[in-house]
């Protein structure tokens, strides 16, 4: 849906000044950090609307200037191409995906709404308020001229006092019991833990090797979630998948995983000896499916239809669909079960996009439940996580069905051996084992019998 229009909201400023002051608080330009260099130049404008029927209606434009660059890209090469036109969408809550990816998830909102004591923000709000320490290329702000980028980080020297002040954060989202001794760590949090996804609690830190997210131990956590997680990313690559580089670092007692950032590359320093950093554009899969994040709308939540997408999206087609089935098979045999959309990615290190490294697998151990589903439709029985499932699709992920098999064969024996050593190695304890033992390679993957999908 698109019409042409020299402006996305002249139409609708011109009703009145107060419905344009309104209009004004949802609009926003965005900048993009051009492939390849540490240049970042105004891209477009996006602005919200409210819905007669109380939904929202957001609308994109490419800036002219932007479009005449030899150098300019997409934010979405199929979504939002480089055009004229305006672009338009009710879906996310009217705002489009490869926004909506920049945007903060749960933690990070309950860290900005905290720290403006507001609670009924829009989704420009979030845009305008995240610092700069957001997943891939894009910015936001009201000007025309993007500000200055901004190169100052969180050091992993301070990472217990970022640590304390998301314990007291998440135990009183009000702040109202946040000692004053420690505001200055609850503004340190806000500096370099509102933009990056995900409801964990979490900061992004420096030091010499780069960015790290550090992502932090929850109260209600069944076990070292650090060492589980940062094995289960061991495991990974063991079995051939990219990850991001992780270790597991003692913060007194606390374990924190440290997540190595690949959206962001490293360069020297500038000229006041400070870090700068390429950052690489990135979209969830949740965007390149067109699907809506609800649980209740899962009609595009499928790694047959993320397949097919990457034979258009990726420069390496092959290579990461076959990619794709093995995170796939990882999934049903950890049973990571909150494979979602928005935990899987596309990434662009220069003009052309990739799968993203894999990252955010954490086991969900049933006990007594013999069968599992993923978050995502794997076959033709829909959701379920059996090896029959999975080799229903294997043409899809560019396999026969007999190498498909054996890609199998050799993941079962890797995480059969392999899982609890691992843990181990990443210093868990007897405990942690027990506790997740019931998510490897439960009793019905295997089973065959055919049934009708849900």
């Amino acid at each position: 849906m698109a019409r042409r229009s020299s402006t996305p909201t002249s139409s609708q400023a011109a009703r009145s000044p107060k419905a344009a002051a309104r209009l004004r608080e949802r609009e926003c330009f965005v900048y993009i950090q051009l492939p390849g260099t540490t240049d970042i130049v105004t891209c477009g404008r996006f602005v919200q609307e409210e819905t007669v029927i109380g939904g929202a209606v957001g609308r994109f434009v490419y800036g002219r200037t932007y479009r005449l660059r030899p150098d300019a890209v997409p934010l979405d090469p199929f979504n939002l191409p480089l055009s004229d036109r305006v672009y338009t969408t009710a879906k996310l809550g009217g705002i489009f995906g490869a926004l909506r990816d920049a945007s903060p998830d749960r933690w990070g909102r309950l860290v900005i709404e905290r720290a403006l004591g507001r609670t009924d923000l829009t989704e420009v709000d979030f845009l305008l308020q995240s610092p700069e320490d957001r997943a891939g290329a894009l910015s936001f702000g009201r000007g025309t001229t993007p500000p200055p980028p901004v190169w100052e980080y969180n050091r992993v020297v301070q990472l217990p006092e970022l640590l304390e002040a998301a314990r007291l954060l998440q135990e009183d989202p009000s702040g109202q019991s946040i000692p004053d001794a420690i505001r200055h760590a609850e503004l340190l949090l806000r500096q370099g833990g509102t933009s990056m996804g995900g409801a964990r609690a979490k900061s992004v830190v420096e030091d010499e090797e780069g960015l790290w997210v550090a992502k932090f131990p929850e109260r209600g956590d069944r076990w070292t979630n650090a060492v589980v997680e940062g094995a289960m990313l061991s495991l990974a690559r063991r079995c051939d998948i990219h990850t991001p580089s992780t270790r597991v670092q003692l913060v007194g007692p606390h374990a924190v995983l440290m997540v190595k950032r690949f959206d962001r590359e490293r360069l020297g320093p500038d000229a006041n000896g400070d870090s700068r950093y390429l950052r690489h554009r990135m979209v969830s899969a949740l965007t390149v499916l067109d699907a809506e994040e609800s649980p209740t709308d899962r009609r595009n939540w499928s790694y047959l239809l993320l397949a097919d997408e990457l034979r258009r999206w990726s420069r390496r087609p092959r290579e990461d669909r076959q990619e794709l089935f093995r995170r796939m098979v990882l999934n049903a045999l950890v049973s990571n079960l909150d494979d979602h959309p928005r935990n899987h990615a596309l990434i662009a290190p220069g003009k052309e996009w990739q799968l993203a490294p894999a990252y955010d697998i954490t086991p969900e151990p049933r006990p007594g439940q013999q069968d599992r589903d993923l978050a995502m439709i794997c076959g033709r029985l829909g959701r379920r996580a059996r090896r029959a499932n999975l080799l229903s699709a294997a043409a899809r992920f560019d396999l026969s069905t007999e190498d498909a098999n054996a890609v199998i064969d050799r993941m079962v024996s890797v995480v059969r051996a392999e899982w609890e050593g691992e843990v181990r190695r990443q210093g868990g304890t007897d405990a942690d084992c027990a506790a997740i033992a019931p998510a490897f390679v439960h009793e019905g993957f295997e089973y065959d019998v055919v049934e009708q999908g849900p």
